[in-house]
């Protein structure tokens, strides 16, 4: 367990969750079930029984340094890796694992989303695990991969090839595929062979740090700091200087899809990764007419299949909604189809650019 850690990726914007989920406090540090515990404490609480809570490090934007402080006072600062700009997964695992590497080269990391929901806990940890024996036993990227219960068109998937003896579950990668198609999907979900990408990745630290000298040669260099620079005094000024000239790419274009070293473990935990609201609703109590309400008080007549939250001590009332999501915060109120979610970005731009950064 000493060579055990953690990395746990907080730094999105989470603007599909809008206007819930804003710039100054996106979605990873809201209570959405209204346990008392944002889904960045609760990805906190689910790993700590695995990893040295001095070995958890956060990675995340400068500008939300004091949310974190005030949810998890006692992870000590020097955990706390600030961005100075938004590079997307890749830049932001390579100096994570250039920093845990300075601090022990015999560390092995599980890399986590910090905004994902998890039923089933000890399944997790298990799964978790095992995957931490898995990398510690040689040179291997892992990943894991989420049993399909839908064919979910919001999701990359994860096609896996042959099994690796000795390791029940475990599977060379196929191919990683994007986002399909309805029809591709369902054909996906039929044949077994393909597995929700959980974004959830374990590896030894020179393990991805060879994938990146290898596969994305350019981020290892703008990261490649004189010796003694990583997890010393001197790491975040080289980093505010050099972080911003990374490409901007996912982990899984720059590295995962490339590497020939890659291994996925098939799971089920009762994941979801709350991209949105409809995942919300997906994984929340429904009425007997489909509906879901957050944190709120609603008198819906004829209403079915609709979400509706608000902030603040507010009833909300409506009539004839089919579908739809109903949010309501102090500065702004979507009434919008579930089934055009995704053009929720697009709307928080055009808000944006319209009526100013102070509704987003």
């Amino acid at each position: 367990m000493d060579h055990r850690y953690c990395v746990i990726m907080c730094g999105g914007v989470g603007t599909r969750f809008w206007p819930f989920s804003r710039q100054d406090r996106p979605k990873q540090f809201l209570d959405f079930f209204g346990t008392g515990r944002s889904l960045l404490q609760m990805t906190v609480d689910r790993i700590r029984p695995l990893v040295d809570p001095e070995n958890i490090i956060l990675v995340t934007n400068r500008d939300y340094y004091d949310i974190i402080r005030e949810q998890l006072p006692e992870v000590k600062q020097s955990n706390i890796l600030l961005e100075p700009a938004r590079r997307n997964t890749a830049p932001c695992v390579c100096w994570a694992a250039k920093h845990i590497y300075a601090l022990d080269p015999e560390a092995v990391i599980a890399t986590l989303p910090s905004d994902h929901l998890v039923i089933k806990e000890e399944e997790f940890r298990k799964a978790i695990d095992e995957g931490f024996n898995f990398v510690d036993e040689g040179n291997r990227l892992l990943t894991l991969g989420i049993k399909p219960s839908a064919p979910q068109t919001g999701y990359g998937y994860i096609q896996q090839g042959k099994p690796e003896n000795g390791f029940p579950g475990i599977f060379k990668v196929k191919a990683f595929v994007e986002k399909p198609n309805p029809e591709m999907a369902q054909l996906f979900v039929d044949s077994g062979e393909f597995f929700w990408n959980a974004g959830i990745f374990l590896w030894k630290a020179h393990s991805v740090l060879e994938a990146f000298d290898k596969y994305a040669p350019e981020i290892a260099q703008t990261l490649d700091a004189p010796d003694g620079v990583y997890a010393s005094p001197r790491e975040p000024e080289f980093i505010n200087r050099h972080f911003p000239d990374c490409v901007n790419i996912s982990i899984d274009y720059a590295i995962m899809e490339k590497a020939a070293n890659v291994f996925v473990k098939t799971v089920e935990f009762g994941w979801s990764d709350l991209g949105a609201w409809k995942a919300l609703y997906d994984t929340s109590p429904h009425t007997k007419e489909g509906n879901v309400t957050q944190n709120c008080r609603v008198l819906a007549n004829d209403c079915h299949g609709s979400i509706f939250a608000a902030e603040g001590d507010k009833i909300i009332v409506a009539a004839g909604l089919q579908d739809y999501i109903v949010a309501d915060t102090k500065k702004a109120l979507l009434i919008y189809p579930m089934k055009d979610e995704q053009m929720i970005r697009n709307i928080v731009n055009e808000v944006k650019n319209r009526f100013g950064e102070g509704f987003v």
